[in-house]
């Protein structure tokens, strides 16, 4: 709650309420679940899988079998796709028991495609009701919203993400007066866990659609609408967090930016000839993190020979290019070429240092933290064998280019490849000492949510951004192609402009795909009708639009260069934009995912928008 929402309606020129319906579905990452187990003869457990948690594994079977932790050994190379989906633990206790039963044997388990989608955790489903109250100037007075959540026959992080709908429920808006209730339902479905944006795609649809019938009947342009009710500094988010500059970024600069990337022209549908129309439609996204609030992560630093570094972290591979980032904060803080930074791409948890998971966006800030603090270290230590090499105090002593030198005297240098593992001088005295770099970050200045206010702060800032969806729409067949997607997103600081376009991209068509035809459907009796891609339609090369995709930078001054959370974020207002211009092609409020032109005719023709 926040301030009066009943009270506030009550002075609303304008009320509009619509309730929405949107199935499960399925990551579907490229490669399936797969894990293999064995147990030694000293009861030492050995776990190798395609997991975005290791810790987590290793936590969960130490607890669950009562084997010490340091017992168990859990090994992830390249992980070919998670989405959230390869962060919960399945198939790794299913292997555990296995090898267990045929005396510590190796056990590999591996489900096709069809196991996988019919019973390992998916998307969640969502229903919502929306409300909002809004004067005729078109300001926001007031919203009401409640979601029920399908997590499935389990609950699993189910909970979690009610309290992220919660605390972003009202998208990156200044709504003083609110009032929103998330609940999980538990159905006879699949049982579903975290997906790219964590529910953020869904309860997005659901506001994001309200905010365009709002600004219909209140007569303004949809981007306009939405850069008047923008969330600004010294506003609070329905968490009661005071916004700044840093928190949050600036909407503003986003809406401006997206308005000439995707040509806007209003959206509204424009004749191209006979039943064949073309419209447009915007929706602007925001997330915060929620994890743990001692969530936490490390990584180590050590040199080679020829002086370059290797990094070591508990960070997942799995495409979506946090270990290249990592890769270049290192190098830009030893000051040295990323081709000499040697990233430990495997992870073991025995080897590595914790990374509570790879979810959520939060390599950058997490590790990113830990990264700068490890070659901190290995900076000090260099110091203080250059020192004593030159005879000088550490403080004279420079970095950079793989050499340490002298301050006043750069021409006199000692390349890393002949200090880090300590240095001889010419009489032969050893001087200094090897260089391990280490460095750890725990996450603060979080908080849990109050049980009675919902005040609370869950994640460390925001990462918010707009986005607009061209359609060529077929009036007669209810058909349609999607022309073009735009993106524009604050993400603080551009660190490698080319991979943050193709992530970003990535989530776009995941979004695109998902909204136009992805869904899990279910007979009476809860078991899946649509579990193999025969069934279960995707987004194909050749059917995708022009993205384009560009950046605004207000840094976040508390992550490393400034950089914010965004592997997820082009996936949040897709759906939501789609659904934006398809209501505006075919002149009908489309309440519901997937947008098929089957169901778009059933809407038109019956007034059908009820769940599927």
């Amino acid at each position: 709650e926040k301030g009066s929402a009943q009270k506030a309606f009550g002075r609303c020129d304008e009320i509009i309420q619509r309730r929405f319906f949107l199935p499960p579905s399925d990551h579907l990452a490229m490669e399936v679940r797969c894990t293999r187990a064995e147990i030694s003869a000293e009861g030492k457990v050995s776990i190798t899988t395609s997991s975005q948690a290791p810790y987590t594994v290793r936590k969960q079977l130490s607890d669950a079998f009562a084997i010490p932790s340091g017992k168990i050994q859990v090994n992830v190379p390249l992980v070919g796709g998670g989405f959230g989906g390869k962060a919960a633990v399945s198939l790794e206790i299913l292997a555990f028991l296995a090898s267990r039963s045929v005396g510590g044997r190796a056990v590999n388990l591996t489900i096709s495609r069809e196991q996988d989608m019919a019973s390992a955790p998916c998307r969640i489903g969502l229903e919502a009701d929306i409300k909002l109250g809004v004067s005729k100037d078109g300001t926001i007075q007031a919203a009401r919203m409640t979601c029920w959540l399908d997590c499935g026959a389990y609950t699993d992080i189910a909970p979690y993400m009610t309290k992220a709908i919660a605390v972003d429920c009202t998208g990156p808006y200044h709504i003083e007066h609110l009032s929103c209730e998330a609940l999980c339902v538990y159905t006879n479905h699949t049982y579903a866990t975290s997906y790219r944006s964590f529910a953020h795609e869904s309860c997005t649809f659901c506001v994001e659609r309200v905010m365009d019938m709002a600004a219909r009947k209140c007569g303004i342009d949809p981007l306009k609408f939405r850069i008047q009710n923008a969330i600004r500094p010294g506003n609070l988010t329905p968490s009661r967090v005071l916004c700044t500059s840093s928190l949050m970024g600036d909407l503003t600069a986003c809406l401006n930016k997206v308005k000439p990337l995707s040509e806007w022209d209003g959206g509204g549908p424009v004749t191209i000839k006979r039943d064949i129309v073309r419209a447009k439609g915007a929706a602007c996204f925001w997330k915060t993190e929620n994890p743990p609030t001692d969530a936490i992560s490390g990584a180590m630093i050590t040199f080679n020979p020829d002086g370059s570094v290797n990094l070591n972290t508990g960070v997942v591979e799995m495409g979506s290019g946090g270990q290249t980032n990592l890769a270049q904060i290192l190098a830009e803080r030893l000051r040295i070429p990323p081709e000499q930074v040697h990233v430990v791409m495997p992870v073991d948890t025995r080897t590595a240092p914790e990374h509570w998971k790879t979810v959520a966006s939060l390599t950058e800030y997490m590790a990113g933290h830990a990264v700068l603090r490890a070659a901190d270290d290995a900076i000090s230590q260099l110091r203080s064998n250059g020192a004593q090499a030159f005879g000088c105090a550490p403080e004279e002593i420079e970095i950079a280019g793989g050499r340490v030198f002298s301050k006043k005297n750069p021409a006199q240098f000692i390349a890393f490849k002949d200090i880090v593992q300590g240095y001889q001088s010419a009489a032969g005295e050893s001087i200094g000492e090897p260089v391990l770099g280490r460095g750890g970050f725990m996450l603060k200045g979080l908080s849990k949510l109050d049980p009675k206010t919902g005040q609370g702060k869950t994640g460390p800032a925001w990462t918010l951004g707009a986005q607009v969806v061209e359609v060529e729409a077929n009036l007669k067949t209810f058909s349609y192609r999607i022309i073009s997607a735009s993106t524009v997103m604050d993400v603080g600081k551009v660190i490698n402009p080319e991979l943050m376009r193709a992530v970003t991209a990535g989530g776009m068509a995941m979004g695109i795909s998902m909204a136009s035809r992805e869904a899990f459907l279910y007979n009476a009796l809860g078991i899946p009708l649509t579990p193999n891609l025969r069934t279960y339609k995707l987004l194909h090369i050749g059917q995708e639009p022009d993205y384009r995709v560009d950046f605004v930078e207000t840094p976040e001054t508390d992550s490393p260069y400034g950089v914010r959370s965004y592997s997820e974020h082009g996936i949040i207002g897709m759906p939501a934009a789609l659904g934006n211009a398809l209501s505006a092609a075919f002149g009908k409020e489309l309440l519901f995912l997937p947008l098929t032109p089957e169901r778009i005719w059933k809407a038109e023709k019956e007034g059908g928008n009820d769940s599927i």
